[in-house]
């Protein structure tokens, strides 16, 4: 026992070592780099594959769209898989690598099957193939590549206090900014060369550029913070689940300092101090009370019979973060249709910028990005500043409130959708082309300019608050898993989005059927009023959730003495003083 101690105490004290000349603002030439070029590959790829899956195969426009968001789904749940590998046994930094190797596979796949000759069961092959190797490799990607950013800060926050927190929130906002400024570069170029040099090259430009994302992050290595994976979090999750209903008939002793702490057993996995007890969800307390049998003769706890108080407080600030993690579900399903309808809405009208240029279909969503990036670009520099003059707070406001106001505003876009497309179908009946659906009805793409706007301006507020929030109030050791609970979000949403459209489909089907090829005698707008109503929902559910959520407590080290305990996020609910120091 004591040589176990001695080494586990060795090996945090050589971790923070390393830290201190590893890190910082130096690395994130390396990371945000990485992160253009996979999100140059991801976007270059992705934006325009309605048209591919319906104008190269073809495939009809439903079952399209389906396949579309049956993919994004998959992609944005394979994270599940690549957070528990990195926060078990692999890392970030070598399970960045190895989803970055499955993306380069399938890149190059997707090029193979634009080659083969059209509409070939071998092309359809190739290209499911593709998109497998593509989910796979998301699912190492995603998870990790937010969180290995963030863990550059984390030694600086530690020590830093209010102004190293605030370096962290840039972070975020930066993060998604370079990610926007990549989708963009995407939208302008790769887009144009599909719709009119080829699909070859349309695909294989991102696929160029995914190799040299894995070569630049590569060349970053010796400046990273690798912290080392702490083991499965799944399995301590399970071992206090476990252990809580084996003891379910025990009585919660009152002082909260009877139960079960073990430092040293906790040392790997709470690097910036352990979390203290809190009073909600005190049937899992049970796991953490000490019962004969519960220590082996070696002088170990039997995790499966007895857990610490760190441990119980992990699972704890999982189950409390869950309901306000889930409002972000359908923010994903009401920004899927902007790369499925409303792409198909802005084939059907006017798209020339001059006599001899259209602007593709696909490069509409640049307007998403533009309004996002100039949302980040005014954040910090202009909304913080305002902000903070009215709430006090060094952040303007919290992450809750900033979250609260994307879902707000994201509501207004997909109301924004069901008004024009209520226009546009106006002007296709007004000109004799309901029957028409190739004909181009003569109404302004740039029509479609507000709803892109509104959803990227949403997006500047809620995503980069979600990823946020899930990265500060989850367990030091699951902040990949936090990460891929952003992702899963999305994947829940686009198949949210799959259930929506088929549903409306069959609902509707054989009476003015709402989703059909022909956009022009469909009611796509009933469609978008249907999610705005579901918008205003979760915005009612979000704000329920956001009352009663409780931050999670957590010790951190004080200089004149071992240790102390305090409030790194206060247990104050929402909003409070505590809240507010937080971001």
């Amino acid at each position: 026992m004591p040589t176990t101690t001695v080494e586990r105490e060795d090996g945090v004290a050589e971790e923070q070592k390393n830290r201190t000349k590893q890190g910082g603002y130096r690395t994130m030439p390396f990371i945000l780099a990485n992160e253009i070029c996979d999100r140059f590959a991801t976007a270059g790829f992705g934006a325009n594959l309605i048209t591919y899956l319906t104008q190269q195969l073809p495939l009809p426009l439903v079952e399209a769209s389906n396949t579309l968001t049956n993919f994004s789904g998959t992609s944005s749940l394979t994270p599940i898989l690549g957070a528990l590998a990195a926060d078990a046994f692999a890392g970030r930094f070598w399970t960045i690598i190895a989803g970055s190797v499955f993306y380069q596979v399938g890149m190059v796949a997707l090029v193979a099957s634009a080659l083969l000759p059209r509409a070939t069961g071998w092309q359809l092959a190739v290209l499911y193939l593709a998109l497998l190797c593509t989910a796979l490799g998301s699912g190492g990607i995603r998870p990790c590549v937010v969180a290995f950013g963030a863990d550059q800060f984390d030694d600086q926050q530690q020590k830093g206090g209010g102004e190293a927190a605030g370096r962290k929130r840039r972070y975020f906002n930066l993060y998604f900014f370079t990610m926007g400024f990549a989708v963009l570069l995407a939208l302008t170029v790769v887009v144009y060369i599909q719709e009119n040099v080829g699909w070859g090259w349309g695909f294989g430009i991102p696929a160029i550029a995914m190799f040299v994302s894995i070569v630049v992050f590569l060349a970053g290595y010796p400046l990273y913070v690798r912290l080392k994976p702490g083991g499965s979090p799944f399995t301590r999750l399970a071992q206090v689940v476990a252990a809580a209903f084996n003891k379910r008939r025990a009585a919660v002793p009152e002082d909260p300092g009877m139960l079960f702490q073990d430092k040293e057993l906790d040392a790997l996995i709470s690097t910036n101090g352990r979390l203290l007890h809190t009073n909600q969800l005190t049937f899992f307390d049970r796991a953490a009370i000490v019962t004969p049998g519960d220590i082996t003769g070696s002088g170990e706890p039997d995790l499966w019979r007895l857990s610490t108080v760190h441990r119980v407080e992990e699972l704890k600030s999982i189950v409390r973060l869950l309901p306000i993690w889930s409002a972000g579900i359908l923010l994903a399903t009401a920004a899927s249709h902007n790369n499925t309808f409303t792409i198909q809405q802005a084939r059907t009208m006017d798209r020339h910028l001059t006599p001899r240029f259209q602007i593709p279909p696909a490069t509409m969503s640049i307007f998403t990005t533009l309004a996002m990036l100039v949302s980040l670009a005014l954040y910090d520099r202009a909304f913080v500043p305002l902000a903070r003059r009215v709430t006090g707070l060094r952040s303007g406001i919290t992450y809750f409130q900033r979250m609260a106001i994307g879902l707000g505003i994201s509501i207004l876009g997909v109301a924004s959708a069901a008004l024009v497309e209520v226009k546009r179908r106006g002007a296709a009946a007004g000109h004799g082309l309901l029957d028409a659906p190739a004909a181009v009805v003569p109404i302004s793409v740039f029509w479609l300019v507000p709803q892109y706007a509104i959803h990227g301006v949403a997006e500047a507020f809620s995503s980069v608050a979600h990823m946020e929030f899930l990265y500060d109030q989850a367990p030091e050791s699951m902040r990949s898993s936090a990460a891929a609970l952003f992702w899963l979000s999305s994947s829940l949403g686009n198949y949210m989005g799959t259930v929506l459209v088929t549903a409306g489909q069959r609902a509707t089907r054989g009476g003015g059927e709402w989703l059909q090829d022909n956009i022009n005698r469909g009611r796509l707008d009933c469609y978008y009023w249907l999610v705005t109503t579901l918008m205003v929902l979760n915005l009612g559910y979000y704000l329920l959730c956001f009352h009663f959520y409780t931050m999670k407590p957590l010790e951190v080290a004080d200089e004149d003495s071992d240790e102390k305990e305090c409030e790194l996020s206060s247990v104050h609910k929402n909003g409070g003083a505590g809240a507010g120091g937080l971001v």
